[in-house]
């Protein structure tokens, strides 16, 4: 599990228990470019590649997710997160200056939780 900063020891992703595929999505809003984002992912100790022309794929132990830009100051977040870590992501999203809905949701599809911030 994470620590406070975000931070584990988990080199790669564990899929056991993330094996249903997508349940984060989030809309991101902010001054930073998506490839900022995904700078910011990186020295909080997450790993960071190039996923297609513009967007990015950050990944620690208990969260992997996509980074993509839909338009200037907003990036919409995908992927698969252990849901018990959303409030870690939160406060990342928060520490980095950015606005947000987090959606959570469960293995059929349905809304478990939600965050806004700004």
């Amino acid at each position: 599990m994470p620590d406070a900063d975000g931070r584990d020891d988990h080199p790669g992703l564990d899929h056991t228990p993330l094996e249903a595929g997508n349940n984060v999505y989030a809309t991101l809003h902010g001054p930073l470019r998506t490839a900022a984002v995904a700078e910011g992912f990186e020295r909080s100790g997450w790993t960071s590649r190039s996923s297609s022309w513009h967007g990015y794929e950050v990944e620690t132990g208990w969260c992997q997710i996509e980074l993509d830009p839909i338009e200037q100051g907003t990036t919409l977040l995908n992927g698969i997160i252990v849901p018990e870590a959303l409030d870690t992501l939160a406060s990342l999203l928060t520490g980095f200056g950015l606005g947000f809905t987090l959606e959570l949701y469960d293995d059929e599809g349905g809304l478990l939780r939600e965050l806004r911030s700004r």
